[in-house]
């Protein structure tokens, strides 16, 4: 069998075996990517041009809007030419190179969601002290300290994972190249370190999931407590969509990452895959912009805008 030095590249798996379903998936993963596109990129746009959406809030859901379109970006576009061009091959530099980007953007994806739960707790629970709590500084602290331990946890399980000898041939089961399926195809034994380091990661995770929980908890015993209705409901409705989405990206990412080889299949692997890494790209867009007024009202503003000045 090849070991690592002496692999070039590495095998994606395919998304169907004849040439009608490739087609179906390409059509079907475009339309998933471009809604992505279009989601994030108009909330980028909207924070960025409105002077008015210059807050707290709206400065880490542009954060977020670039770290989705960074994730599906990693993964999407390699998997779509594969398919339509028939083919399976990444380079070894590039599969490292997607690992890379794709564990950086999901961990400073965590993250930020993380720093967001702790803004919403300190406006709902604490909005005297948030002029002071979330000023500028602190917000700009806050997103660089969550993409720094993106990069540095992506930088750790890189190393550690292309440092493996791979003994077991050079066909990834996924369709991108994802840290469990690299971990099958190293020599046995050889990959518990880096298991040892997935597992700190995930409990790293776990403590980031407890503090939103508990954030969550605080933020709804207050809102119980709103004499309005109106504003409960709001919030609830703001915050709800939220803890549903974390959940999801938890759950799937531990499943994908905690379950043994032994009895994980492909069919599985891949739906989990999907959950974690292409699902919460295209829904955040809706869940946290999407149904907000104020960047309904910031996109009407850009296009009269854009209008006026092309007229």
């Amino acid at each position: 069998m090849p070991n690592s030095s002496s692999i070039s590249e590495f095998l994606l798996l395919t998304l169907g075996d004849m040439r009608q379903l490739q087609l179906l998936h390409f059509w079907l993963l475009l339309g998933i990517y471009l809604a992505a596109l279009l989601g994030n990129g108009l909330i980028s746009t909207a924070v960025a041009c409105d002077q008015r959406l210059h807050t707290p809030m709206y400065f880490f859901l542009l954060n977020l809007a670039l770290l989705d379109l960074g994730c599906i970006s990693t993964t999407l576009p390699k998997a779509m030419a594969n398919a339509l061009w028939d083919t399976r091959s990444i380079s070894y530099a590039g599969c490292a190179a997607q690992l890379f980007f794709f564990v950086f953007f999901i961990s400073s994806e965590f993250s930020l969601l993380t720093v967001m739960s702790y803004d919403r707790y300190v406006a709902i629970c604490k909005p005297l002290h948030y002029g002071t709590l979330m000023d500028s500084r602190a917000c700009a602290t806050m997103a660089a300290a969550a993409w720094g331990a993106g990069l540095l946890n992506s930088l750790l399980h890189t190393a550690s994972t292309f440092s493996l000898p791979l003994c077991q041939g050079n066909a990834v089961n996924q369709f991108f190249c994802e840290i469990p399926q690299i971990l099958k195809l190293s020599c046995s034994g050889s990959y518990l370190r880096e298991v040892v380091l997935i597992i700190f990661t995930l409990s790293l995770v776990f403590g980031c999931f407890v503090f939103i929980v508990v954030s969550y908890v605080q933020i709804f015993k207050t809102v119980l407590r709103m004499p309005s209705e109106q504003g409960r409901h709001k919030a609830f409705s703001t915050c709800l969509p939220h803890l549903a989405v974390v959940s999801l990206f938890l759950s799937t990412g531990l499943f994908a990452y905690l379950m043994p080889f032994s009895v994980s299949s492909t069919s599985m692997d891949l739906m989990m895959a999907l959950l974690y890494s292409v699902f919460p790209p295209t829904l955040n867009p809706i869940i946290y912009g999407m149904r907000n007024r104020e960047i309904k009202h910031a996109l009407s503003r850009v296009l009269q805008y854009t209008l006026l000045h092309h007229q």
